[in-house]
């Protein structure tokens, strides 16, 4: 590993902060800069962070041991089932009550807050699965099968949860939902197997490893800068000039992700789960898919809505909030996990 690579691994959660800041700014004080994002769009979802993503995304999938998965979807069974139960019986539900309850008074923001919480992350939860030390091949596995299960559940959901409970009328097509997951993960899964195909045959696994992932690797952190940078920009102005909405919208968020991420860990903790699968359980669970929650508010509602606002929120805090989780999971793992005890993984310094 090289010492650039340990360097930003080292102050992540300092890059991550200053690319908070520059966003804000570049979104508040440079004219023009949100215009210009907004203006390069696919179905909603801003290109620049589909950019951000793949290059976040891509190393990560070029890096997975394939071979392991089918053993892994045999053995983790219960940690995979657990999983999925969090993401689809607790998470729509738990997002669902505390939108009504601190957020009763904007039906907006309510439903910009559900839209979020019926669409597990399918993306970026493997950055902090990565982060965290976690099973990166129990990630993928449950990441595959909720995307699968987002084309099949999302619209049901959205209609029990906005038009049933709400009263809102909501037309989403599932076919919008199969193209954000076919974008967000199928293409970046499907490059990153075939490279590592490729590199096999030609330079062999071990050279692989040895040689190629340490120098791809860099990437998936410099695409998670690139893309918190856009996300801020889009809304710096509207931040700096509606703190009071942002943070009203953001607590429930807040305590959405830091509750369902404990509980997850706990009780993963709890039944005897190992340190790598129950971090990835926690960070499955308790994370969102706001490439596909946006690209749908947008398209219903317009990109100017308080429901579009809601959505755009949840990666704001998201991200800061993953990232500080990442810090809580590595801090306690050798304390709660006999396993882990003597093991090493990213090493973060304020």
């Amino acid at each position: 590993m090289s010492d650039d690579l340990g360097v930003l691994d080292r102050y992540l959660t300092v890059w991550i902060g200053l690319a908070m800041v520059v966003g804000v700014a570049l979104g508040r004080f440079v004219p023009g800069v949100a215009d210009v994002l907004n203006s390069v769009t696919w179905h909603g979802t801003s290109l620049p962070i589909a950019l951000g993503l793949f290059v976040m995304i891509f190393p990560i999938m070029a890096e997975i041991d394939y071979g392991r998965i089918p053993r892994v979807t045999r053995t983790a069974r219960k940690e995979i089932g657990l999983t999925l139960a969090f993401n689809w019986l607790v998470a729509p539900f738990l997002m669902y009550g505390l939108a009504v309850f601190f957020l009763g008074g904007h039906p907006e923001f309510v439903t910009g807050l559900v839209i979020v919480g019926i669409a597990p992350c399918i993306a970026m939860v493997l950055v902090w699965n990565e982060l965290a030390a976690g099973n990166q091949e129990m990630c993928a596995v449950c990441v595959g099968v909720n995307s699968l299960l987002q084309i099949a559940l999302f619209v049901p959901y959205a209609f029990l949860f906005l038009t049933v409970l709400r009263g809102t009328a909501v037309d989403v097509s599932m076919g919008l939902v199969a193209q954000m997951v076919l974008v967000f993960l199928g293409l970046p899964l499907a490059l990153g197997y075939l490279a590592q195909r490729v590199a096999f045959r030609t330079i062999g696994r071990e050279a692989y490893y040895g040689r190629v992932v340490p120098r791809i690797g860099p990437f998936g952190l410099l695409g998670l800068l690139f893309t918190v940078v856009v996300m801020f920009a889009l809304k710096g102005d509207y931040i700096v000039s509606n703190p009071g909405e942002i943070v009203l919208i953001a607590v429930p968020l807040f305590v959405f992700f830091a509750g369902l991420w404990a509980v997850a860990y706990g009780v993963s903790a709890f039944v005897g789960f190992d340190y790598a699968e129950s971090v990835s359980v926690a960070f499955t669970a308790a994370s969102n898919n706001f490439e596909l929650a946006i690209a749908v508010a947008v398209a219903v509602f317009g990109i100017e809505s308080n429901v579009a606002l809601a959505t755009v929120v949840g990666p704001l805090i998201e991200v800061p909030v993953m990232l500080a989780l990442v810090r809580v999971a590595l801090a306690t793992r050798d304390s709660l996990f006999a396993d882990a005890a003597g093991t090493s993984g990213p090493a973060y310094s304020d």
